[in-house]
């Protein structure tokens, strides 16, 4: 037999169910019992409350005594003393309607509500959800309070205790619509609409590490560099490290739905079975906890059961199957010593970073390693991209870059150095920027840019480039161009003011004859006891303000002038900076090499070449004539 369909969409049957009256404690449990019996969704049911009755009764020893019913009205005279009570109970029986879901609207069906809780249940709020819209109609304010008991009483909440302010919910809900006669909620928000006795929670006995609270922190980048494990955890003077959080009991509470909630016993887990070094380490106590805190900056040890502050750390190697990356701070006081001296290999290994006070490290520093000290030495030599950044260094072989204020290097070779001070016993090839250079030998591709001294103290090679340079230090640098940013700014400033006071200085000239006859009959009716007339008084205070304005923009460009004059002899300081700065060999010239000077107003640069044998010693730059210069050797005394 062949099966036609008519194309028609069929709306399933929903089965109806008769009107049930029951009384419960459970609302929810018996909807789901009725929706089962008939085979629907419990969300085709809907119920009235007809009848809510509340009672209450104190546990006996021996029995558990009757419940006795009390006045819904006086439910919120319960104290706190009753509420916390543990023998104290609380119920109610609702006689509700259940019936099936009606198609015909409701004038609430729009305002789509779900009730949620805390934790505890001891606060419970009132989710309006997105789109929910609500309109105003008679009986408004008791509807909206009846439907939103349903929901509470639906979800097991008590009604009619710990809701106070359940009414001024209702009330501003009621006033908006009213006044606004349908309001619709763009986004989802949540209201508090019960609150019962929150229990405060017990403490348990705990031990707390703060010293390593710190270990994985994420950068500025929320990156969390796993290399640096915290081999050594620095702390510093004051700095809270251990902490016992006493045991100590909680109190009770009572829930929104009427229970009783009992704090748990605390346990005394984690007690305290170390020991502490009292002359790194001091302690403090109250009633609620016991506190270790460090006498000295250092680092965190703990050695034979005792805890400790030291400053000195040997390790063998620095590598990421080792320690990982040591990053305890410059200001930590914090003195490591790597011994490993194998010149094959890497006391500092591949990509490590050490953040410490003092370093000193007996081997090399690898690839892509990063050192920050205020004092640093190192034995080996440092791979061509590492960087080594500390006040005072000491280094054997230098092939990476180093920067730091005084910087010692036995040999350099074709690495690069930022400095203030630098003393090099012997250069193959690299970069140095500094205020004062000074290389006992000499060889050949060294680039040196300094601001005050170049000291050669032998030359054994060529293809050599020795400049000076008043701009090499960073600090100068940025202060330079930040004084040309403000000396342009201040000439357009100036300009402006100067063509103010010119066009001001024009009408007040222009107006000087007019002004002047005013004043004279201003006189004269002072003088004859005459009323002045309205619109001379008018014109007389307009002019003198005139020659205000004027007096203050001549002030305003006579600032500005004596602001450009201080800028500009700051420049001019710099630029004579160069006229004491000196290029000195004690050797004779060898090949090829170029010295230079680079001059910043006019921006120049200078350059003299040394002739082979050449026998002159000391070069720097002269003012030959006014504004013209030349690098060239000078006729002095090393």
């Amino acid at each position: 037999m062949a099966l036609f369909s008519s194309g028609k969409k069929h709306t399933p049957i929903v089965k109806k169910v008769r009107p049930t009256v029951v009384k419960t404690e459970n609302v929810a449990r018996e909807i789901e019992s009725i929706a089962k019996e008939y085979g629907i969704k419990q969300e085709n049911l809907d119920f009235n409350i007809l009848d809510v009755r509340s009672f209450t009764r104190f546990l006996r020893k021996r029995d558990e005594g009757e419940w006795e019913e009390i006045e819904n009205e006086r439910l919120n005279e319960i104290d706190d003393a009753t509420l916390l009570d543990p023998n104290f109970q609380i119920k109610q029986i609702y006689e509700v309607e259940i019936f099936s879901r009606q198609r015909s609207r409701n004038p609430l069906d729009e305002f789509k509500i779900a009730i949620g809780a805390n934790a505890t249940k001891c606060k419970i709020y009132m989710q309006i959800k997105e789109g929910s819209v609500l309109r105003y109609f008679t009986g408004f304010k008791d509807e909206l309070r009846m439907y939103i008991d349903k929901h509470k009483v639906r979800a097991g909440v008590l009604i009619y205790i710990f809701d106070e302010m359940l009414e001024s919910v209702v009330s501003k809900l009621a006033a908006k619509v009213q006044l606004e006669e349908m309001l619709l909620f763009e986004k989802m928000e949540t209201v508090l609409i019960a609150e019962s006795i929150e229990p405060t929670p017990t403490q348990h006995g705990t031990l707390v590490f703060r010293y390593e609270e710190h270990k994985n922190e994420e950068d500025a980048d929320k990156r969390i560099d796993y290399a640096d494990r915290g081999f050594i955890q620095s702390v510093h003077k004051d700095e809270l490290l251990i902490e016992y959080i006493k045991p100590r009991p909680g109190q009770p509470g009572r829930d929104c739905r009427g229970r009783y909630i009992a704090p748990k016993e605390p346990s005394e887990n984690n007690d305290i079975t170390f020991d502490i070094d009292e002359s790194t380490i001091y302690v403090k106590e109250d009633e609620k906890s016991i506190k270790y805190f460090a006498k000295e900056n250092g680092y965190i040890a703990f050695e034979d059961n005792t805890y400790m502050i030291k400053s000195e750390a040997d390790v063998n190697q620095v590598s990421f199957k080792t320690t990982g990356s040591i990053t305890v701070g410059t200001d930590s006081d914090v003195n490591l010593i790597v011994t490993e001296a194998d010149a094959i290999k890497d006391a500092i290994d591949t990509g490590m970073k050490v953040e410490v006070s003092e370093l000193d490290v007996e081997g090399n520093v690898g690839s892509d390693a990063k050192v920050k000290a205020v004092k640093a030495t190192i034995g080996g030599q440092t791979h061509k991209s590492s960087l080594i950044e500390a006040e005072e260094v000491d280094i054997n072989i230098h092939k990476g870059t180093v920067k730091g204020k005084n910087v010692r290097i036995t040999r350099l070779e074709h690495g690069v150095v930022e400095a203030e001070n630098v003393q090099i016993t012997q250069a193959i090839g690299g970069r140095i920027y500094a205020e004062n250079v000074i290389i006992e030998v000499c060889g050949s591709y060294v680039r040196i840019n300094a601001s005050h001294k170049i000291e050669i103290k032998k030359l054994r090679g060529s293809e050599n480039i020795f400049t000076i340079d008043p701009l090499q230090q960073k600090k100068t640098k940025e202060g330079y161009e930040k004084n040309k940013e403000e000396i342009q700014e201040i000439e357009i400033k100036l300009q402006k003011s100067k063509k103010a006071v010119e066009d001001y200085t024009k009408v007040v000239k222009k107006n000087y004859k007019v002004f002047n006859d005013i004043k004279k009959r201003l006189l004269h009716y002072k003088k004859n006891g005459i009323k002045f007339p309205e619109a001379y008084v008018k014109q007389y205070k307009m002019y003198q303000a005139q020659i205000d304005k004027l007096k203050e923009l001549k002030e305003q460009q006579q600032r500005l002038e004596e602001k450009l004059y201080l800028l500009a002899n700051q420049t001019d300081t710099l630029q004579y900076d160069i006229l004491d700065a000196r290029i000195i060999n004690h050797d004779r010239w060898i090949g090829y090499n170029e010295l230079r000077a680079k001059l910043l107003d006019p921006p120049l640069e200078l350059v003299y070449k040394p002739q082979e044998n050449e026998a002159d010693h000391i070069y720097g730059v002269v003012e030959v004539e006014e504004d013209v210069f030349k690098l060239q050797p000078l006729k002095e005394d090393i």
